[in-house]
């Protein structure tokens, strides 16, 4: 990538199917460690490294590089990697989308308006499904159409800090940086079958566990969630392929009970009743301090007993273990 910034995003996948267990992140963090001191952690199985003091070291550009970094994680950690490169996090995040493991996406300098410019406006960072239901609305359907539209016109439609920020980002500017050992920007955790699972009741009792976890370590972190994403790996003709959807939360919380409604929402929105699912991924993205956050009273006598009885187990799990109190669906 010559002398311009170089971004790397790693997806990590074990050989086999899954996610890195928490100490085999923790070594490919370390490992990332060895090329660059700039990484930041995504876990659970995700980081950004900017790699860009390290090329004229090691000798290689970005997309060698990345070469023999895979080559190291897989033969000490048998852990794989999709990589994304670019000058920028945010499209070394969407070129790490469409990198299959074992293959490098570059984004060359200079050339990002030809990678965006198709893709559908929901695919842009930061754009969740009302946003771009307002954008399609208006014909700004493609980040292309988006990043030719007037800067004023987007300030009129989604308000001036929003327009500019969708402005700023489907012209391929980022202003955010790598940040070493920042604090996670979202969380996430997966559900393995141990074979082909055809029953709907068994995906629906794994999504639930999910938003279980995530909700607890939320509360317990003092966090909020904007919005959820949910991955389902599901047998086709050709082996296996992987459905991945978000939508934001009608406002930002860590009350499980609202996390598994949408949960639930992306997982029927798949259509997979007949899938043979092997496994279920659930992420929080959006994070931040829950003090921060407000939360529109509803009057709603359900919803409130619900929240103190949420309390309540959150006091027990971190008195007795976090298998001390579940739902009745998971305890059948």
């Amino acid at each position: 990538m010559n002398d311009q910034s170089a971004v790397l995003c790693l997806r990590f996948r074990r050989i086999g199917g899954g996610l890195p267990d928490s100490a085999g992140y923790e070594g490919l963090l370390a490992l990332l460690g060895a090329f660059t001191p700039v990484v930041e952690a995504a876990p659970p199985g995700a980081a950004l490294a900017d790699v860009s003091g390290a090329l004229r070291y090691f000798g290689q550009d970005a997309a060698g590089l990345a070469s023999v970094i895979r080559v190291r994680a897989l033969a000490l950690h048998g852990v794989d990697c999709a990589i994304g490169a670019a000058s920028n996090p945010m499209l070394a995040r969407m070129a790490a989308r469409q990198a299959t493991p074992g293959t490098t996406f570059v984004v060359p300098p200079g050339e990002h308006a030809g990678f965006l410019a198709s893709k559908p406006a929901a695919a842009l960072d930061g754009v969740g499904a009302a946003t771009a239901r307002t954008l399609c609305g208006y014909g700004l359907d493609s980040i292309g159409r988006i990043a030719a539209a007037p800067l004023a016109t987007l300030q009129r439609i989604t308000g001036v800090r929003t327009g500019r920020e969708l402005w700023e980002r489907a012209n391929g500017i980022d202003r955010t940086r790598v940040v070493p050992n920042a604090a996670a920007r979202s969380i996430a955790a997966e559900r393995s079958f141990p074979r082909d699972e055809l029953d709907p009741e068994q995906h629906r009792r794994a999504l639930l566990s999910l938003t279980e976890e995530l909700g607890a370590r939320l509360r317990g972190d003092g966090q909020v969630c904007r919005s959820l994403a949910v991955s389902v790996r599901y047998a086709d003709r050709t082996g296996y392929a992987t459905l991945t959807r978000s939508r934001t939360l009608p406002e930002p919380t860590a009350h499980s009970a609202a996390l598994t409604s949408l949960a639930y929402r992306i997982q029927d929105s798949f259509a997979l009743q007949r899938a043979r699912v092997r496994g279920i991924g659930l992420r929080a993205e959006g994070l931040y301090d829950a003090e921060h956050a407000a939360h529109q009273l509803t009057f709603d006598p359900v919803d409130e007993r619900a929240r103190r009885i949420e309390a309540v187990s959150d006091r027990l799990r971190a008195r007795f273990g976090p298998g001390a109190v579940k739902p009745g669906r998971l305890a059948a």
